[in-house]
């Protein structure tokens, strides 16, 4: 039993106090160390304090879901702060026009992958956000929408073969952008579209030789690396033996 006159324990009850109790944490985590490799992987450090993703997670899961508190986070700009919100907002409380927002926010690409994986997937259509992201000027939105597709690929079961060869002509189609951080992320889509299935890795090669064709640079990277992974011979035999 606490004494009389001894403080007591209390947790945050308010978004607000949630919100600055985590971000003092995440103050207490900063590490040089971890800056320096953040900055070898080329991602922004600019507002980051070097707290290692597997710390966020546990954050994550020791705050569970909050959407109040994860946009407060969110209009932090601290780097991790912001990943910590994707991982406790709630996906069904995001509207069109938060999502739009946050992604035109988006400035390093791991911020960018960890938006797209654990909100932006979740929200009720994503397909379409991601078509509609791919056609953007900003790097990091197209990448959004690239990334976005190559999860759908993953992650939703449902989709029919139809659907996903749609998602590849339209990746190929705007695979003429010469930027790194998009050539990546295209290359994930056909790389992911095309473990399928068997008709999936075809149509993939087919569109990843057809965007090696006319692309240079940059831009071609995404064809060779999809078709280098997807004509290996072990992935070949793995990819055969798998339903549609």
């Amino acid at each position: 039993m606490k004494q009389k006159g001894t403080p007591q324990e209390t947790t945050p009850d308010t978004p607000e106090a949630k919100a600055a109790a985590l971000l003092d944490a995440l103050r207490a985590r900063q590490s040089e160390t971890n800056r320096a490799g953040m900055v070898r992987y080329g991602i922004n450090v600019a507002r980051a304090y070097g707290v290692p993703v597997s710390r966020l997670r546990v954050l994550a899961r020791e705050t569970g879901r909050d959407a109040d508190t994860a946009r407060r986070l969110w209009a932090s700009a601290i780097h991790e702060a912001r990943i910590l919100a994707c991982l406790i907002h709630d996906p069904a409380a995001v509207s069109p026009e938060e999502l739009e927002a946050m992604v035109a926010a988006i400035d390093s690409w791991d911020l960018c992958d960890q938006f797209v994986n654990t909100l932006a997937r979740r929200t009720p259509v994503p397909r379409r956000t991601a078509r509609r992201w791919i056609l953007a000027g900003p790097a990091f939105v197209k990448r959004a929408g690239l990334s976005l597709l190559a999860c759908l690929a993953v992650h939703d079961k449902t989709a029919d073969e139809e659907t996903l060869e749609a998602d590849l002509r339209a990746v190929a189609a705007v695979c003429a952008d010469e930027r790194r951080i998009v050539a990546k992320a295209a290359s994930w889509v056909f790389r992911q579209i095309g473990k399928r299935n068997e008709r999936l890795r075809r149509a993939a090669l087919a569109q990843a030789a057809g965007v090696l064709d006319t692309a240079k640079g940059k831009a071609a990277f995404a064809a060779r690396d999809a078709i280098a992974e997807l004509t290996r011979p072990d992935m070949a035999e793995r990819v055969a033996g798998r339903a549609g």
